[in-house]
């Protein structure tokens, strides 16, 4: 498919999703033009088929590959559901504090079960424990996919349920002050009325942290509709009763207020049918070009200007030799063994090579393209 094809489904994506949301019935003219197998392919790189295929059931279409995601998001969420439930409950019996996030709230604001899909769900967890909730998650059948790196450990559990333990919002890596800000998120939560160790945010630093989360993947590679589908789905249920003034404010300190009103007001007008304006139609095709978690191309160009300030060999360098706070995050044995850090100038490259081959091709190639069009 074509860039101009893909952007025409990826509208037509927006559009069934902005009905699924407002609970209205597609325009005959607009389901009459569907191309429902290249719908289809775009809304899943999107993760909103569940949403669309309840837009087009509702205008009497019938399709099966909508049909069974739409069946798969909802037998997924309930599983997803009765584990952390599980999983909740053994922290409690441990005494280690614990907050959900994001995506596990959100979903429930949606106005259908599985509306809202879910890749995995996130919770937040004091690290102080991490060892033990590892103990935990292997104790109740999971498997650990990765461990003591970065700022989650990911454990799964066959056949659809994923789970990512987080002893921290952000690492010291991710983009501008996300990590200082959150680095005592503790002191921000309130505590849960009915357990004794769950924590939740107020409205306002949801809302703050939703949006610096996307922040970080918009900075990246990019990130997808869904993001904006999330903010609009927030704000229609919150945003009368929040405290504005405070949302300026923290957004302030954290290097983003110009990012939440762009995507806010992008997000609002986008799924209420609003006209864009140029530079709002810009924004939304990095959106839809992103894809969920975003591309090797954004994150290419973006790093190129972000770590190395446009120049191709200060890149080069950083890709090549990670600094002592990438090294701490993501690779923690050699952190606490520092002598050994000159493998890792060589172990990264070759493990890079075997599991994350595709990824470093796309890379070399955007680095390329880039390099082509800087002397063009």
């Amino acid at each position: 498919m074509d860039k101009n094809e893909y952007r025409k489904n990826a509208l037509d994506m927006i559009y069934l999703t902005s009905c699924a949301l407002k609970g209205e019935i597609p325009e005959k003219e607009r389901t009459e033009a569907l191309d429902l197998n290249a719908l289809f392919s775009v809304c899943q790189k999107h993760i909103l088929t569940a949403s669309v295929a309840y837009a087009i059931e509702s205008a009497g279409i019938k399709d099966e590959n909508f049909t069974q995601a739409k069946e798969k998001a909802i037998r997924k969420n309930i599983l997803l559901d009765a584990e952390r439930k599980k999983i909740l409950d053994r922290l409690e019996k441990e005494h280690i504090w614990y907050m959900p996030l994001k995506g596990s709230i959100l979903k429930d604001w949606y106005p259908k079960l599985g509306m809202r899909q879910m890749s995995d769900n996130d919770i937040l967890c004091d690290g102080n424990f991490r060892r033990q909730i590892k103990d935990i998650m292997t104790d109740m059948g999971f498997s650990c996919e990765h461990y003591g790196r970065g700022n989650d450990d990911a454990y799964h559990k066959p056949p659809v349920c994923n789970f990512e333990m987080h002893n921290e919002l952000f690492t010291v890596t991710h983009a501008g002050k996300l990590h200082e800000y959150y680095n005592d998120v503790k002191e921000r939560l309130i505590k849960d009325e009915g357990n004794d160790f769950g924590y939740h945010f107020k409205d306002e630093d949801f809302y703050i942290y939703i949006t610096a989360h996307e922040y970080k993947h918009f900075v990246n590679g990019g990130t997808g509709v869904r993001s904006l589908a999330d903010t609009y789905v927030f704000l229609k249920k919150r945003s009368d009763t929040m405290d504005w003034d405070y949302i300026a404010a923290e957004t302030d300190k954290l290097g983003i207020s110009e990012y939440e009103k762009n995507n806010s007001g992008l997000a609002m007008k986008l799924f209420s049918g609003e006209v864009l304006t140029e530079k709002e139609n810009e924004l939304l095709d990095y959106h839809i070009f992103s894809g969920i978690y975003g591309n090797v191309t954004n994150s290419t160009e973006n790093n190129l200007q972000s770590k190395a300030g446009g120049s191709k060999l200060k890149y080069i360098f950083y890709r090549l030799f990670p600094t002592m706070d990438m090294i701490q995050s993501w690779y923690p044995f050699f952190y606490r063994h520092k002598w050994l850090i000159p493998v890792l100038w060589i172990y990264r490259p070759f493990r890079g090579l075997v599991l994350n081959r595709s990824k470093l091709i796309a890379e070399f190639k955007t680095f390329i393209r880039l390099g082509r069009t800087s002397r063009s």
